[in-house]
């Protein structure tokens, strides 16, 4: 069991609990702890630190409920299997894997430049009929497969290389093209896989996937990229912080 460094400022107005939480959450994130780790117990952390149980304890539940530590009767508290906790910014899966210490791998599964989707077509603000550039890939961290990602932009893309979206994040390419997505519109949400989507991800039929749809924009307010992805629910959380209005 790993006695974590933790510095906590009694001078912040940041609670107590929030900063142990954060300390124990980057821990996490960039490998101090790995999967399976047991976990300092609460009253052990509680006298290390100088810090009162229920505070320990509220720390300790957030990472519970990110889904980064796991209760176990009998077992205590151990950390949970390795997962990609995507916060909400405005980053791509690619930049979130090699943040978390992954290895992003992608396989382009499509690339037409003569796309008609009218979906897409209204969230660019083009035409129904224009040709989109539409993109489909499989992204891998390190060896899992953990999402299906569908992407369409601006005709004006339509010079984008299968090297280029196979080695670099979709934003990634774009920024290189003066491109730069700076706010994005996001739904969350969940449903059962496809057949073609159990196969490709490696699923069982009782396993849920995690859903997002994005729209992404520049400064200006111009419509960048719409995207419909897909991940493995084992595999993937979204992290939101929210506070009092």
């Amino acid at each position: 069991m790993i006695a974590l460094p933790v510095s906590i400022d009694r001078a912040s107005p940041v609670p107590l609990y929030h900063q142990l939480a954060e300390q124990l959450t980057s821990a996490i994130t960039d490998g101090s702890l790995r999967p399976g780790d047991p976990f300092e117990n609460e009253i052990a952390m509680s006298d290390r630190l100088g810090l009162s149980r229920p505070t320990v304890r509220r720390a300790i539940a957030e990472l519970v409920n990110q889904g980064l530590l796991v209760r176990r009767r009998g077992i205590g508290t151990t950390v949970a299997s390795q997962m990609v906790h995507r916060k909400a910014e405005l980053t791509s899966l690619y930049e979130d894997l090699e943040r978390e210490g992954r290895t992003p791998r992608t396989e382009v599964l499509s690339l037409d430049c003569e796309a008609q989707d009218d979906r897409a077509a209204t969230v660019l603000e083009l035409p129904p009929g224009t040709p989109l550039v539409s993109i489909v890939r499989l992204r891998y961290a390190d060896d899992v497969p953990l999402a299906i990602m569908r992407n369409w932009l601006p005709p004006a893309l339509n010079n984008l290389t299968l090297e280029q979206l196979t080695h670099e994040g979709l934003y990634a390419v774009l920024r290189a093209r003066g491109i730069r997505p700076t706010v994005a519109r996001q739904r969350i949400g969940a449903r059962n896989a496809t057949a073609d989507e159990r196969r490709t991800l490696h699923m069982s039929k009782a396993e849920p996937l995690v859903t997002m749809t994005r729209s992404a924009y520049a400064a200006d307010g111009s419509p960048i990229e719409y995207g419909n992805h897909c991940y493995r629910a084992d595999h993937y959380s979204v992290d939101v912080v929210v506070s009092e209005r």
